[in-house]
């Protein structure tokens, strides 16, 4: 009996092992001593992407003694390397400033952008932070480029709301946010929260995604797969260091199972954020600040074995 249940034991072992989700991981050629973060994918390989401005000499242009950040727009090739890059056309009229994330919706009519208030001249009144973030949305009009930005309507000015991400199937937008009250408050810095999208602007009231997706420490950059398997960064207790990214399966009732860390060498003892996955749950991208990197955020390019 005793050799019955050994063998059993070293049968399951081997099983267990053999379920472990493996990944090869490259650096990317676009990388280099500046951060390269905020990853989005559609169908046709269009990529956008945060890093900073550049001026004409290559240099850093910044505001306040820091680096000021805008979308840029690439092509996924057959190796995983972004090619084509440039700065995301936006309407020269436009007095956005520092977007720190920026995704197209799901027939790419509309760009959702993270941004905050700084040097903008439509504010919104009474007492709030101008280093608050929230979401705008914009359309994109041939030769003028993405214009006509607007905030959100669920957008308080008092809070901060980031890194949207849409469902494949366009119903629903994903969002960082720090709500405070009622059921729906936040848990620690920051929570992952939905809303259902209506159309013509209009949004669900956000929804706290709850104790099996957030925790008391911070939630950020959300991405939903075709699979409705969510990922996202935290920097909850024993983690692999600083932002780890975790995934929740969805269950047959539609409810987020609870968040399980991804393995190594996915997960570093570094901040590990922007992780997204493409259709067939076989490549994609994540950021990572681990020390092999060539500068401050590099994208890394995956393939699941």
């Amino acid at each position: 009996m005793k050799e019955i249940v050994c063998v059993l034991c070293c049968f399951l072992s081997l099983f267990m092992v053999s379920q472990t989700e493996q990944y090869t991981i490259q650096n990317i050629d676009i990388n280099n001593d500046k951060p390269h973060f905020g990853l989005s994918v559609n169908q046709k390989n269009d990529v956008l992407f945060t890093s900073y401005l550049l001026n004409k000499n290559g240099k850093t242009k910044t505001f306040l003694d820091t680096g000021i950040l805008i979308p840029y727009t690439g092509i996924k090739d057959s190796s995983g390397n972004i090619i084509n890059v440039q700065e995301l056309q936006i309407d020269k009229k436009e007095d956005i400033f520092h977007i720190t994330s920026a995704i197209y919706s799901a027939d790419k009519k509309q760009l959702y952008v993270t941004t905050n208030y700084i040097n903008r001249k439509n504010k919104p009144k009474g007492d709030f932070k101008e280093t608050n973030f929230h979401i705008e949305v914009a359309e994109y009009k041939d030769g003028v480029g993405w214009t006509n930005f607007q905030v959100l309507p669920f957008c308080e000015p008092r809070y901060s709301y980031a890194h949207p991400m849409i469902s494949p199937d366009g119903k629903t937008m994903y969002f960082t946010a720090n709500i405070r009250g009622g059921k729906e408050t936040t848990k620690g810095p920051s929570d992952i929260f939905k809303v259902d999208i209506l159309g013509n602007n209009t949004f669900s009231k956000p929804k706290n995604l709850g104790s099996k997706v957030n925790s008391y420490s911070g939630e950020i950059f959300p991405f939903i797969s075709h699979d409705n398997t969510l990922y996202f960064s935290s920097n909850r207790p024993n983690g692999s260091g600083g932002y780890d990214i975790y995934k929740c399966i969805t269950n047959s009732k539609g409810v987020f199972e609870k968040a399980i860390k991804m393995p190594e060498p996915i997960n570093s003892n570094k901040d590990d954020i922007s992780f997204i996955i493409n259709e067939e749950n076989t490549s994609g991208y994540f950021s990572s600040k681990r020390s092999e990197g060539k500068g401050e955020d590099d994208i890394y390019y995956f393939i699941k074995n």
